[in-house]
Order: C-alpha cells, then sequence, then structure tokens
C-alpha cells in the first residue's frame, strides 16, 4: 500500500516574467504537464524554486497557483522554510489560508546553530501552531546544520510530522531512517538525491525528488516503479539514464539556470533566473539543449521505452 506521499515529487521551479513576479501562465502549464505526465507529487516553493529570492508575495503566489492547478491531482508540498520559529509559523498561518495541507519546513538558517535540539524543538512548537501535515527537510548546505537520523526519528514522533525529504547527501544515515520506517505506514522517507533514487527505492524509499524530472516525467516515474517493485536490472537501467539526466545541471556554472533553460525548451516558461544569479551562457545552452535531445530520444526508444 503506497503511502500518503510517494513517488516521484519534482522541487518545481518558479517561472518569472522581467519584473520576477511569477508567470502564472507559464507555471500553470508547466504544473499541468506534470500531472499529465504522471509524476506523483509537486513541491513548491523549496530550494530550485528558488523561494527566498522570490518576494513573500509572489512566494505565495507560487504556492496559491501550484496548490489551485493540481493540488485536487496530487498532494502539493509547500516550502515554509524561515529564519526563526515564528517566521516559519506565519508561513504556515498563510499557506493554511490558501487551502494548503502539507508544509515542508528545514532547520532556521541564517543563524549561529548550538545543537540538534533546537531543530526538535523548532517543530514541537510549530506542531502546536497547526493541524496540516509537516515533513521534515535535512538541507544541510543551506541551513548550515545537518540533522542526524537519530535527531529526525526523534522529530519523527512529534505530532503532525508525517515524513522526511532528506537532502544530506549522507546514504548511510538515510538507511537508519528506511529500517525505522520504510514499514510504517503513516511515515514517507524521500530520498532528495537523485544519484541515490535507485539505491533508496531497492530498499523501501517511498520516493524521490527529482528537480530535472518535468522533463523526464515518464522515465523517472519507470525508475520510481522499477524499484519499489524490486526488478533490479530494469533499475540499474533506467538508473543509467537518469544519471545522464542529471548531467544536464552540471552544464553552466548556476544548478537552476541550466535547470530553468532546459525545462524551458518544454514551451511553457521561460529561462529566466532571479537577479543577480548567473545564468546559461549562448553556449551552454545549446549544448543542454542537444544532451536533452540526445537524452529524449534514448528515453523514447527500447530497452528504456516502456514495455
Amino acid at each position: 500500500m503506497r503511502k500518503k506521499y510517494f513517488g516521484i515529487i519534482p522541487p518545481i521551479i518558479t517561472p518569472v516574467d522581467e519584473n520576477e513576479n511569477v508567470d502564472e501562465k507559464g507555471f500553470r502549464g508547466l504544473l499541468r504537464h506534470c500531472v499529465d505526465h504522471g509524476i506523483q507529487g509537486m513541491f513548491v516553493a523549496g530550494t530550485n524554486g528558488e523561494t527566498m529570492a522570490l518576494t513573500q508575495e509572489q512566494r505565495d503566489r507560487a504556492i496559491k497557483i501550484a496548490i489551485d492547478e493540481v493540488g485536487k491531482d496530487i498532494p502539493v508540498m509547500a516550502g515554509v522554510m524561515d529564519t526563526s520559529t515564528r517566521r516559519v509559523i506565519e508561513n504556515i498561518k498563510r499557506l493554511e489560508q490558501m487551502g494548503g495541507t502539507c508544509a515542508v519546513v528545514t532547520s532556521i538558517f541564517y543563524a549561529r546553530h548550538t545543537s540538534q535540539d533546537e531543530t526538535v524543538r523548532h517543530f514541537e512548537k510549530i506542531a502546536g501552531e497547526t493541524n496540516i501535515d509537516l515533513i521534515v527537510y535535512n538541507i544541510p548546505p543551506f541551513t548550515g546544520l545537518k540533522l542526524t537520523a537519530a535527531t529526525m526519528s526523534r522529530i519523527a514522533k512529534i505530532d503532525k510530522v508525517v515524513g522526511i525529504k532528506d537532502s544530506s547527501g549522507d546514504f548511510a544515515e538515510f538507511q537508519k531512517l528506511l529500517r525505522e520506517y520504510a514499514a510504517d505506514p503513516d511515515f514517507c522517507v524521500l530520498q532528495g538525491a537523485t544519484a541515490s533514487a535507485a539505491a533508496a527505492f531497492l530498499q523501501g524509499a517511498d520516493g524521490c525528488v527529482p528537480s530535472i524530472a518535468p522533463l523526464f516525467p515518464e522515465l523517472f516515474v519507470q525508475l520510481y516503479e522499477a524499484g519499489t517493485a524490486r526488478d533490479i536490472n530494469r533499475t540499474l537501467l533506467l538508473n543509467g539514464l537518469v544519471a545522464e539526466t542529471s548531467e544536464i545541471l552540471e552544464m553552466s556554472k548556476n544548478a537552476t539556470a541550466s535547470n530553468k533553460f532546459a525545462l524551458s525548451l518544454l514551451g511553457y516558461t521561460d529561462k529566466r533566473v532571479i537577479w543577480p544569479q548567473d545564468g546559461a551562457t549562448p553556449e551552454e545552452e545549446k549544448a543542454i539543449a542537444a544532451k536533452v535531445e540526445l537524452i529524449r530520444k534514448r528515453v523514447h526508444t527500447p530497452p528504456f521505452r516502456a514495455f
């Protein structure tokens, strides 16, 4: 039996116009494309969505658009991360007013961390102020604090905490969570590193959060299906091509710019990143487009094409 949050859940980009306001038409088109091609969940206002570069108004707008466009079709997880517990709670209150049902919460950031305990307290306080689902987001490069499996297990026992998205890159710690929660029907374990997705699925992970998935949704969904079915040969075959898709993100100095340009090739959104980030150069764009076309052809050719 699948859990509430499962499968391929992309951390969706936030397309913006020349004034850095959310491009609603383009965003809705991209979101609908994901649902129409089998994506099983959506993570809006995350790192890949440039959430901390948006104004609060535009951040809320992106979340509201996602909820309205696909919230009836798939679960929408909304990033509410911020620099203090009070600020996160305020973000959650706005999310509740928008009809949101799931908040993704990190440790606080832009602060001197003193202990793992502070994040446990953070979640205890937040849980007491809301009735919606909470998902722990472990992403130490952006928070400055790497949550251990032991700490995440403590947080998991807090009422309303229903899952973990682990982007720490520490697979040994992630495996501890799998051993504890893979069979738990009420707690989802999501892998945040695409490079570890295949191994995570084979060991019982409920889902993965890959940023490039909207470009090749069928490929990623097939990887999830093969991995969770414990089809080792098919999983390894698909994982080889998934690894190639991740190379796209490394084809410019800015992974977000690479991702946004690649997704713009679908025809829904612009390649624009939020100031003052570097965009991809014309030469890099040409190389990315060629790589995308090569992978697209392989995705639709046996043995990768669905049987």
